[in-house]
């Protein structure tokens, strides 16, 4: 499903974001990539859907080799990949219903969604994927006036809505609370479990990932320092991949 070998990705400047990283992701599981802030993790989601560009190495995702490929392939492929952002990414003055339906602007000519004539499959499409995240009721009402949780429930149901065949969540519950935070993780989990869609998942909390993650991938300056089964992470293995001891701020709840 997903492929890295060897893969390298630099910034301008000659800043190495991912190192030579080795992994393969197969389909259908739920993995969860932690590390500190600029240890790569958000590169290595971007790489997946080809927004960042593969300087050495290889990132195969579906059967296609990202790194060179054009527009046309990566449009195709980015159809395929539901993307869940930390800070939701919503039209705030749209209706719910309409920020789900952005989900399938790949699917549908242009003039239908400049125009909101979506078609009849497209709504059943997006109003099935607002009750798989239980936010139905909200459908017809703007983004602005939901809480912080419930527009993260929209971001998700909007990805789900592509009928992706792997989702990506770059640290989706950084802005929420700790109840809203455990609502989404395991809106996301379930998701996995009844769809069989791969998930990979950017956290900071630690807690969080021993709660949800079933395989954690550990990112350090950009390498991979560790992949396993989550059931056999312990706190030394999580003061390795940051490098330091843990703090109170590397937990949800302390």
């Amino acid at each position: 499903m997903i492929e890295f070998t060897n893969a390298t990705v630099v910034y301008p400047g000659g800043l190495k974001a991912l190192d030579d990283v080795t992994v393969t992701i197969e389909p259908g599981e739920f993995v969860v990539v932690v590390g500190l802030s600029g240890a790569g993790k958000s590169t290595m989601l971007r790489a997946v859907n080809g927004f960042v560009p593969i300087v050495g190495g290889s990132v195969k995702v579906l059967d296609q080799e990202v790194r060179g490929a054009s527009n046309k392939d990566l449009r195709g492929l980015r159809s395929n990949i539901g993307m869940i952002f930390q800070t939701f990414n919503l039209v705030n003055r749209a209706r719910v219903m309409n920020n789900v339906l952005m989900g399938r602007l790949a699917q549908v000519p242009r003039w239908r969604s400049t125009l909101g004539m979506w078609p009849e499959d497209d709504k059943e499409l997006a109003l099935q994927a607002l009750e798989r995240v239980d936010i139905i009721e909200k459908a017809y009402i703007r983004a602005s006036d939901l809480s912080g949780g419930q527009q993260q429930r929209v971001g998700i149901a909007r990805a789900l809505a592509q009928d992706p065949k792997i989702l990506l969540a770059d640290e989706p519950v950084a802005s929420l609370d700790p109840v809203t935070s455990h609502m989404v993780m395991r809106d996301l989990q379930r998701i996995n479990r009844d769809l069989g869609i791969t998930t990979l998942i950017n956290l900071h909390f630690l807690d969080l990932a021993r709660a949800y993650g079933k395989r954690l991938i550990g990112l350090r300056d950009g390498k991979l320092v560790y992949d396993g089964d989550i059931a056999d992470v312990s706190d030394e293995v999580f003061r390795d991949i940051y490098g330091r001891a843990i703090t109170p701020d590397d937990l949800l709840e302390t």
